[in-house]
């Protein structure tokens, strides 16, 4: 609901900014009651030994509650001042780009939202980050390693038959026949596999590595289950294209488009991420961690929902913890609360509502 509120908002010209939409939310959360183009161009070098990481600076809790959170715009702007005054490499410091302190751009610090640019990811606050990252794909031929993921197959196996049409049973016909002198007594049996059609879209990298054993193993049972399947993969969110490699993701895209036009209604359509990201990416032009999204996610994962009614996300993240992230409020907000952890109730519940 909140969700459309905001798009509303936003077509009637009123000046709202997710800002204002992330305060409503937290509010709500503690039961108290246009879209701006990218400013900065990301494909200007940023030399090298500016990121080199030599020290990473130690801040007491204190220290790093007292560091201000800079908003998208001010980030944006921010950033392009930098590139156009930075001479020299920086280290330690809370402004230029460089390694350690508390300055907003680059790595190896502190910094409650920033962009990072070079080096590993620490603190998971980053609202874009400023490499080509490479994923790997989930291995379809995982064995399913507990009881737990066992039983949620047979569940899934459960689904796939509900409702399935039958196929004829020839060795119990000719027997009956057989019996009865002669006379056709045709057996039918279920079929193995119905014509259940599932759209498999899973986040991929970042956060998602906590998961990939889980996720693996349910991708496993996923395909030996359906047979239809269609599968492809998306990094935080949702936006204008899709992947089946990993390894050549930039060379073989899938737009979103051709995908909402390649399969039709009768398909059931399962996300399964950790719903984990800046709000941004979901909410703002531009807000992908890593291009310059044209697009909000928020408006691609509704143009696929409602093009595939039945539809449920799946989330490894434990139950416990989602109170505790914006996103995954934003993203069970634009699911109508179809999300559901991934435990054997998570995937027994989702696959009893979407078989309805």
């Amino acid at each position: 609901m909140l969700i459309d509120f905001f798009y509303t908002l936003r077509a009637a010209k009123l000046p709202v900014s997710v800002r204002e939409y992330l305060n409503v939310l937290e509010a709500l959360q503690a039961n108290v009651f246009k879209g701006v183009e990218m400013l900065t161009d990301f494909t200007k070098e940023v030399p090298l030994d500016w990121l080199q990481k030599i020290l990473e600076k130690e801040l007491t809790p204190e220290q790093k509650a007292a560091i201000e959170k800079m908003g998208w715009d001010e980030l944006m702007e921010t950033l392009k001042k930098r590139l156009e005054e930075q001479k020299e490499r920086h280290e330690g410091g809370n402004k230029w780009i460089g390694t350690g302190g508390t300055s907003p751009f680059g790595n190896g610090g502190h910094n409650p939202q920033g962009i990072r640019i070079g080096g590993k990811g620490g603190n998971r606050s980053a609202v874009k980050v400023w490499e080509q990252r490479a994923y790997r794909d989930y291995d379809d031929t995982q064995e399913l390693g507990t009881r737990n993921i066992k039983v949620a197959l047979r569940r899934l196996r459960k689904f796939a038959r509900e409702g399935s049409a039958e196929e004829l049973d020839l060795p119990d016909t000719i027997r009956a026949t057989a019996a009865n002198a002669g006379y056709l007594d045709i057996k039918m049996i279920p079929e193995r596999h119905n014509n259940v059609k599932v759209l498999l879209l899973m986040d991929v990298g970042g956060t998602m590595d906590d998961h990939i054993a889980r996720v693996e193993e349910l991708f496993s049972a996923a395909k030996a289950e359906f047979k239809h399947l269609e599968f492809y993969y998306f990094h935080n969110c949702v936006y204008d294209f899709m992947w089946k490699n990993n390894k050549r993701r930039y060379a073989e895209k899938f737009p979103t488009w051709d995908i909402l036009r390649k399969y039709n209604k009768d398909y059931k359509l399962i996300f399964v991420g950790d719903a984990t990201m800046s709000p941004y990416e979901i909410l703002q032009r531009g807000g992908s961690v890593e291009y310059n999204n044209e697009e909000t996610g928020a408006e691609w994962l509704q143009r696929l929902t409602h093009t595939f009614p039945k539809y449920a996300w799946i989330n490894p993240e434990p139950q416990g913890v989602w109170q505790y992230r914006q996103s995954i409020a934003v993203i069970q907000q634009l699911m109508s609360n179809r999300m559901f952890p991934l435990t054997l109730k998570g995937l027994e519940d989702a696959m009893r509502m979407m078989s309805k």
